[in-house]
């Protein structure tokens, strides 16, 4: 773990992968330390509006992460597996269209961190033997609810935008939305299960 002072008030951790990231914001949020905000990424987490920059920093040199099971709530996300690259991802995992699906649904994701636009999370769960690449030419518009994977990675565009990664399916369900408190339906922490709609 490397931990830097960011700005005059904030703390960058950098640790190993995303289960440390993810097991270290879950420790500051029910530590009850005071911060403003706690926000994780893939291999870091960003401990901002620290009262006492001195005190936290030494607490993060003696902090060791255990892998703990996922204890955040449950959301559904039904999917139609009708997307454009299903077969693609059928061929790089060596199984048919339908084992995709089965393999897909079987699997417990969890939002690791959100990032790229408001409300896209980055699940994971995919073993390492199902990691696929981006595509070579990034779409220039994926439509809002395409449920798609990238490395070993599973997201669901909120919006509308460009993307890169490999398309499974859609879904119907409401990912962002700025007039509801949270805006956001799937959370750090939060367990996903993708269901065939």
């Amino acid at each position: 773990m490397i931990v830097h002072r960011y700005g005059h008030d904030a703390l960058l951790v950098e640790v190993t992968d995303h289960h440390a990231a993810l097991a270290l914001y879950r420790a500051a949020r029910e530590s009850g330390v005071a911060v403003r905000d706690v926000v994780p990424a893939a291999r870091s987490v960003l401990l901002d509006g620290v009262h006492d920059l001195d005190t936290v920093e030494r607490e993060l040199r003696t902090w060791e992460h255990a892998r703990v099971p996922a204890t955040g709530p449950v959301v559904e996300v039904p999917t139609a597996y009708d997307g454009p690259d299903l077969e693609d991802v059928a061929r790089a995992w060596g199984m048919t269209t339908a084992e995709v699906v089965v393999t897909h649904t079987g699997l417990e994701h969890e939002v690791a961190f959100c990032g790229f636009s408001p409300g896209f999370a980055y699940c994971a769960g995919l073993p390492e033997h199902l990691a696929v690449p981006r595509r070579h030419d990034p779409r220039p518009r994926v439509p809002a609810g395409s449920v798609a994977v990238a490395d070993r990675w599973t997201g669901v565009y909120p919006t509308a935008s460009p993307g890169g990664w490999q398309l499974l399916g859609r879904t119907d369900l409401v990912l962002w939305d700025a007039d509801r408190d949270p805006p956001a339906t799937l959370a750090p922490g939060t367990r996903v299960r993708f269901v065939v709609a």
